[in-house]
């Protein structure tokens, strides 16, 4: 195989994974050349990539017009990851000993790219619910959970990381970089923050983290609670997730 076919293969390999990338994040199927023009590739080269995806049934057409969605051959491969990811078999444990113990909303959640996702979630116990869509991605500046995942980068590294437009916050204000890394070290050295969520008025979010054993953060649990809750319980929660957090760290670096 030649130098040209890698490259070429490997260019065709990273406009597959925009496909999909562009499919999750919209959230609907798409006609290829509506995904062509969302992912700003040659139309001739969509279709190709989609025919080949859709016959590995990593794409399924959708209706009779053309759509195509992500396949269910994803679902069974996402089956096969879980089945062999310690990490996310043991927090889904450690989720639920959140909720037994706070009866609060509690998350994993995780870098993805350059934006943060939820990548599990137990729903609290309480009438009052507080849920987030898994797997949404979301601006790192807007949530606990990335003061804490950014920690082990140096400042240079997470201006690097962080598209300009993630820096404003949804009621328009713009965070000030300084002020970001300046939170960002300082929860580095406490291993948690909270805050009162910028997306919405009524909640507060705890984070901390589950670090792998060189010290960095691959993960983070989180509690998602009412505000008046979390300063009535705020030792309690604190106390709660840091030990669940080092709990599962050990559990899976043995």
């Amino acid at each position: 195989m030649t130098e040209d076919t890698i490259k070429r293969r490997a260019r065709g390999l990273d406009r597959a994974f925009d496909i999909l990338d562009f499919l999750k994040e919209i959230g609907q199927p798409l006609r290829p050349n509506e995904i062509a023009s969302g992912i700003g590739s040659p139309k001739s080269t969509v279709y190709e990539l989609v025919a080949s995806l859709l016959e590995r049934r990593i794409l399924e057409p959708v209706g009779k017009d053309g759509h195509v969605y992500l396949g269910r051959q994803l679902y069974f491969l996402g089956q096969a990851h879980l089945r062999h990811f310690d990490l996310t078999r043991e927090a889904d444990h450690a989720l639920q000993e959140i909720v037994s113990q706070t009866r609060e909303t509690a998350q994993m959640c995780l870098l993805n790219g350059r934006k943060y996702t939820v990548a599990l979630m137990k729903e609290g116990e309480r009438h009052f619910r507080i849920s987030s869509d898994i797997g949404e991605n979301a601006p790192i500046p807007w949530t606990a959970s990335g003061r804490l995942l950014l920690a082990h980068l140096s400042d240079d590294e997470i201006v690097d990381l962080i598209d300009h437009d993630d820096f404003i916050l949804p009621n328009g204000d713009r965070l000030p970089l300084e002020t970001f890394l300046r939170e960002i070290r300082q929860a580095g050295i406490d291993g948690f923050f909270s805050f009162d969520s910028v997306a919405d008025t009524f909640t507060h979010c705890f984070a901390a983290p589950v670090k792998d054993p060189n010290g960095v953060a691959i993960a983070t649990l989180c509690i998602v609670a009412p505000r008046a809750d979390a300063k009535n319980n705020y030792n309690d929660y604190r106390r709660v997730l840091i030990d669940s957090a080092n709990n599962l760290a050990r559990r899976i670096n043995e």
